[in-house]
């Protein structure tokens, strides 16, 4: 009787939930409360768990990060179930899903509380340009495969979902003061505040610096490297205006400084980065209507280049309900993207985007629900401005032209049982070349004398298109948990780097020769991930997971897919995964986790080939200690099994070992 009366009051609970979707703002730590998890709104704008959504998603909650001991946000991705993490730098990380590994990865969609913050100039993640602080993050939602239709233009091999503290509905105030060896320092603030009765507000900061990896070799370069540093500062507003109706406006801005690793060679680069964003969402008799609007500005300082990116997104969306369920999104959106072309200056290439999208999640019964997404994106190019003399395609109409694709995702979730969860799911994902793959670069190389080859953007660059099958179950135990997936991806016209070995395009009486990016080749894979956690003896929690991954890339005829730096087939390791423990035990913490890579090939720094990376094991643990009064202290480290150890064949990863000190209020 008594867990007929348990499962009646979830039901209730959920039913309750899902009509509190539908007020303004929502409120994480409520919805956490009735679900006893972290849970998910994105997707389909209802209260989820991340096994019952429409998307393979898995939540990183608060807890979680603060006892990782991690320091950035790539090192607590690495703890994620099928997430590859490129460690080239302490300053630079590039983080992929499921394997297609490769320098500054342009496949995730990154967002912070649903505003882009990937840039788009080369469509990446400098991560050290993110203006938020670990300690401002209520959850990090991890979202694999092709997720355009539910999440927005781009998310071709997934989405990394940061959602913070909402002032609305959360007390937060913390200092930290974060120091280490190898220079390690790190200095952060997040707090909110009420003026008056309707308006909360949010202001967070914090600076960070330290030593890069020392060099073991002559590549790269002394004069190549740098010690990375980065400040930021960011600001939340919610405004109730009435009862059924917020406006919420978001502000941030960041500079930082950083190695980069470009092709085989690496950079000195600057990032500042600056966004204005504001959401309207209203409670109507019509549903749930939020009219967003944001700008994006990026200054990119490069040793060779200086670009200037600005992106301006406007979108519409309601979210309603007919019956009880059903639940209809409607959604429409504008962007547009603007890069001047460096270093060779004079132009500016450009591209307007027309979204719609339309999701429908219908509960056909208590124990089955699909979903249904469909966005189609219309990309109108254009370029203005002068050419350098001689360079080819020296006509702006050749940037005339318009791409058209959709992007689809359908799920089945079928919950048998309280404890047992299928989801059967097809994504359709489209990846958009990058402005400066679309003619953003212009540069001009002389080998020897007489002879100039010109180094460019491709206007005629087709997009990549990719196709994911996958079947998930979850079942829960009384004292733990696993989880299978079943995998299989499709990629078609994956576009290449540029490769400076051989030329596309060869010289005439009036053009110099030119390198450009192309469609150099399709792949497939297939894949396997294993999940499981649970608990033993008071307060010690475990989990641990693996992932296998196989690739096999089809080249167009004619392409080295090495030369282009495509070679996804031998990039992408087979086995990937993790073992960790946690405990806590009153004011007493403690996590440990290990992480394993299996043997892969990477760019030499010495020329355009590859060479093998042995499999490793790097470890990252924290101690930590907590009084009554809001003081935390903690011992915390990473790649602690090695002082210096080879992850890419750059530099090679160092030990770190910090101590923390921090302050609730």
């Amino acid at each position: 009787m008594n867990k007929q009366i348990l499962m009646a009051g979830v039901a209730a609970g959920l039913a309750l939930a899902a009509s509190a979707a539908q007020a303004q703002s929502v409120d994480y730590g409520s919805l956490q409360q009735l679900f006893d998890e972290p849970v998910t709104t994105s997707a389909t704008g209802s209260p989820q768990r991340s096994t019952e959504a429409p998307a393979d998603m898995q939540i990183i909650s608060q807890d979680e990060i603060r006892r990782s001991g991690e320091t950035s946000i790539p090192g607590i991705l690495q703890r994620v179930a099928g997430i590859d993490v490129l460690n080239f730098s302490v300053g630079q990380s590039d983080v992929n899903v499921r394997g297609y590994d490769q320098i500054s990865s342009p496949r995730l969609l990154v967002l912070i509380n649903g505003r882009q913050v990937y840039l788009d100039h080369y469509g990446l993640t400098i991560w050290q340009t993110l203006p938020v602080q670990l300690s401002e993050i209520r959850q990090i939602e991890v979202v694999k495969g092709p997720n355009s239709a539910l999440f927005g233009f781009n998310a071709v091999s997934g989405v990394i979902n940061i959602i913070t503290f909402n002032p609305k509905f959360d007390d937060l105030d913390v200092a930290s003061v974060r120091v280490g060896d190898h220079g390690f320092r790190d200095y952060s603030l997040a707090t909110t505040f009420k003026l008056g009765e309707a308006i909360s507000a949010r202001v967070s900061g914090g600076s960070r610096q330290q030593d890069e990896w020392a060099r073991t070799g002559p590549l790269p370069l002394a004069s190549d490297v740098t010690d990375p540093n980065t400040v930021q500062a960011a600001i939340d507003v919610v405004a109730q205006l009435n009862p059924k109706t917020d406006l919420r406006v978001e502000g941030s801005w960041s500079s930082s400084h950083q190695d980069g690793l470009a092709v085989n060679t690496y950079t000195t680069d600057k990032m500042i980065t600056t966004s204005i964003k504001a959401t309207l969402t209203a409670d109507t008799d019509f549903g749930l209507i939020q009219v967003q609007g944001y700008q994006n500005g990026l200054t990119a300082k490069y040793p060779f280049a200086l670009w200037n990116n600005t992106i301006t997104v406007f979108s519409a969306q309601d979210l309603f309900k007919i019956g009880a369920d059903n639940t209809i999104r409607l959604g429409a959106e504008y962007r547009h993207n603007t890069l001047n072309t460096a270093p060779l200056t004079g132009g500016e290439v450009s591209y307007d985007v027309y979204s719609a999208s339309g999701m429908w999640n219908w509960a056909i019964t208590e124990q089955l629900t699909t979903t249904a997404a469909l966005r189609v994106d219309s990309l109108k190019l254009k370029r203005e401005g002068t050419f350098p003399n001689r360079i080819p395609l020296d006509d702006n109409s050749n940037w005339d032209r318009t791409i058209t694709k959709p992007s689809v995702n359908l799920t089945a979730a079928w919950r048998p049982t309280a404890n047992d969860t299928f989801r059967l799911s097809y994504a359709q994902g489209v990846q958009t070349p990058s402005l400066i793959e679309l003619g953003g670069v212009q540069l001009a190389s002389t080998p020897f004398p007489g002879f100039t080859i010109d180094i460019m953007g491709n206007p005629n660059l087709k997009p990549s298109i990719v196709s994911n099958y996958e079947l998930a179950y979850d079942r829960q135990f009384s004292a733990a948990k696993i989880g299978v997936r079943l995998f299989e991806q499709d990629w078609k016209d994956i576009k290449s780097g540029t490769d400076t070995s051989g030329l596309v395009l060869p010289p005439t009486a009036t053009h110099n020769a030119a390198i450009y990016y192309i469609n150099a080749s399709d792949s497939k894979m297939k894949g396997l991930e294993l999940t499981a956690s649970g608990s033993f003896l008071p307060g010690f929690n475990w989990r641990a997971d693996t992932t296998y991954t196989d690739v096999k890339d089809s080249p167009f005829a004619g392409v080295n897919v090495t030369k282009k730096y495509v070679a996804f087939q031998s990039t992408t390791p087979k086995f990937r995964g993790n073992i960790g423990l946690d405990w806590t035990k009153g004011p007493w913490e403690a996590d440990a986790n290990l992480h394993y890579v299996s043997e892969f090939k990477f760019y030499s720094m010495a020329a355009v080939t590859l060479e093998p990376v042995k499999a490793y094991a790097s470890l990252s643990a924290r101690l930590g200690y907590r009084w009554d009064n809001g003081l935390a202290l903690a011992l915390s480290g990473q790649n602690l099994l090695k002082e210096r150890q080879e992850q890419t064949r750059g530099l090679e990863a160092e030990r770190r070992v910090q101590v923390s000190l921090s302050k609730s209020w």
